[in-house]
């Protein structure tokens, strides 16, 4: 294979090199945290009032771990380690105590984004050549300006075609000559669903390859993208507290995604013990960015489980590749007492072409007992007025689903194109069970 290298003296760099290189980063990235208010004092607990207290990658480890709370708990300067009047931009998002976390950058951290980025680009063949169209929302959400401008560094010509607006998509798609795309698995989905309705089909595009994200998703998931789209699909790993976009994305190889080290250290720890793992061994995944001056972070909990390859990329990057994210520590599901993971129930429903490409899980309580109904769409050749096949499918479904989680879910079929579609991250799930007060 052809392998592209945006950086290749970096991307190629002997490991004991790199790992010199993030030493130095680290030390000035320690210097720089010790100006804002929330790391003195952190640093402080842990016994570094410099970085001469920084001798090697595994002094690290003596500072505690930093969380969304903590973001949330010094919203909104705690973390700003430069001059307010340097921000050139921020990003921010709310969770569900409605306090932001927010993430500034300065010109510097601006470039140094788009350079990841395109690093990711490039690195899958892309060229100057394609014209990219970035189907993901614009404004305090990282993915749409992060992917934009790694992509006119590239030297794409890039369609900000947002989310939403499915006619218009398919019109610039077929204008323009789209080859690229970025959008969310499930929206990649429903575009392909809606293809034929909107009187287009595959031969009116250009398309060559997609970037999917935003959503933990299954490798069942990107086959059926490619097969349905006949187009390379690259999985793509970012988040707002790390810049967003740019900080693991999978090669030409698409086994694994390349976590830039020059740029990022990562840690696997045991969500429960919070002891690092083995090496190779699954765990959430913890950063620290190393790449950014404005919002220093150490060793932040991202609450996604992956884990490192042990071998080589047969691509010649020397940065370790992370594997698939599964899922987040926080989005297990805990029903009747056993641990359930949502991306176990769509690994089942999206190997079977019987079933279409939208689902949703819904948890009740009934009496005592949690319940577990599984809704899924069927394919559109499917008529569901013929009662003994899809009798025969939703018993096929729920024994699946039953040998992959050991629980007995309900099953609802639904027509296809009936279920709710998200123009942003899909909503998968939806616990209806009563909360503690």
């Amino acid at each position: 294979m052809d392998y592209q290298y945006w950086n290749p003296e970096i991307e190629k760099m002997p490991r004991a090199d790199l790992q010199a290189l993030q030493l130095a980063k680290l030390r000035a990235a320690v210097e720089r945290a010790l100006g804002t208010s929330f790391y003195r004092k952190r640093f402080a607990g842990a016994g570094i009032t410099s970085a001469d207290g920084v001798k090697s990658l595994e002094d690290l480890k003596r500072v505690p771990f930093t969380t969304k709370q903590d973001l949330r708990d010094g919203f909104p300067w705690d973390f700003l380690g430069i001059a307010r009047e340097d921000v050139v931009r921020l990003h921010a998002s709310s969770g569900t105590t409605g306090i932001p976390t927010t993430i500034y950058f300065n010109r510097g951290d601006l470039g140094r984004w788009a350079s990841y980025v395109a690093r990711c680009i490039y690195g899958t063949g892309c060229t100057k050549r394609d014209v990219f169209q970035n189907m993901i929302s614009y404004g305090l959400f990282t993915g749409g300006l992060g992917f934009h401008a790694g992509a006119e560094e590239v030297g794409m010509m890039v369609i900000p075609s947002g989310s939403g607006n499915t006619t218009r998509q398919f019109r610039l798609m077929r204008d323009f000559g789209t080859t690229v795309l970025h959008a969310t698995p499930s929206f990649l989905l429903h575009v392909e669903s809606r293809m034929k309705e909107e009187g287009y089909s595959l031969e009116d595009f250009a398309l060559k390859r997609a970037f999917a994200g935003a959503e933990p998703y299954s490798e069942d998931t990107r086959r059926r993208i490619e097969d349905l789209l006949h187009i390379d699909v690259f999985n793509s790993y970012g988040l707002s507290e790390m810049n967003g976009p740019g900080v693991a994305f999978e090669c030409q190889e698409k086994n694994g995604l390349h976590l830039w080290e020059d740029g990022y250290i990562a840690e696997i720890i045991n969500p429960e013990t919070l002891e690092n793992t083995r090496d190779g061994e699954p765990g959430e995944l913890v950063l620290t960015i190393l790449c950014r001056e404005a919002t220093p972070l150490f060793r932040y909990r991202t609450r996604d489980l992956t884990g490192f390859y042990t071998e080589p990329c047969p691509c010649g990057r020397t940065h370790r590749r992370l594997r698939r994210i599964t899922g987040r520590s926080d989005d297990m599901l805990i029903i009747n007492g056993v641990n359930v993971f949502p991306s176990q129930i769509e690994e089942v429903i999206m190997a079977m072409r019987e079933v279409g490409n939208n689902y949703l899980i819904v948890v009740e309580k009934d009496g005592v007992l949690d319940r577990i109904t599984v809704k899924t769409e069927v394919g559109p050749d499917i008529f569901m007025d013929d009662s003994r096949p899809l009798n025969a499918l939703r018993e096929k479904i729920r024994k699946t689903i039953q040998a992959s989680i050991t629980i007995n879910p309900r099953v609802e079929l639904h027509e296809h194109g009936s279920l709710p579609v998200s123009e942003g991250k899909a909503v998968r799930v939806k616990d209806l069970r009563p909360r503690d007060v």
